[in-house]
């Protein structure tokens, strides 16, 4: 049964790759009997190309918002530059009093934080006793230098569960910094 099933799978795959013409030329000789009906065995395959194919899409438009308010504040760094090789969840774009304007739908999934509850708060409220005070120091002077930050800091959900928050944080500067963008991940 194994080898029938798997033969069933192959020609499922086969199947699905064919053009329309061709798939027609062939159908005859694909009807079978009642009997011989078989769950679609490749469902499994298909989810997770859907799954793939949504996790790009929405990378993509998080990049293409974030573009936008780099067009609509002259950004001067290259965002492909931020972005490239980076994995994220959540996107957090603060203004210079590091006021969030802006986060992804990754940060609801991420936090359990609605966007709007975010906006015109400081990142500092997904903070708690485990937050290592050292850490956030270090945040504060980078941001005071104006460099890049990256490293581990505990956050809380909304339920109040702790989590370990991969962050990288980059200055986005016109002139003079004018915004914070932190990509963020739980590890």
């Amino acid at each position: 049964m194994k080898n029938k099933l798997s033969n069933m799978m192959c020609l499922d795959l086969f199947l699905d790759s064919l053009s329309k013409k061709n798939y027609k030329a062939i159908e005859h000789e694909l009807i079978t009997s009642e009997s011989t009906k078989y769950p679609l065995l490749n469902f499994g395959l298909f989810a997770d190309n859907f799954s793939t194919a949504m996790s790009k899409l929405n990378r993509e438009n998080d990049i293409n918002t974030v573009k936008e308010f780099a067009s609509k504040y002259n950004w001067n760094e290259s965002l492909d530059q931020i972005f490239k090789n980076e994995d994220f969840e959540a996107i957090v774009l603060t203004n210079k009093k590091q006021e969030i304007i802006w986060v992804n739908d990754g940060f609801k999934k991420m936090t359990g934080f609605h966007k709007n509850y975010a906006i015109k708060k400081t990142p500092s409220f997904l903070q708690g006793s485990k937050t290592c005070e050292i850490t956030r120091e270090t945040i504060r002077e980078k941001i005071k230098e104006n460099k890049p930050f990256a490293g581990t800091v505990i956050n809380y959900r909304k339920n109040k569960t702790p989590y370990k928050c991969e962050i990288k944080i980059f200055p986005l500067f016109s002139k003079d910094t004018t915004h914070y963008i932190a990509l963020e991940k739980a590890v």
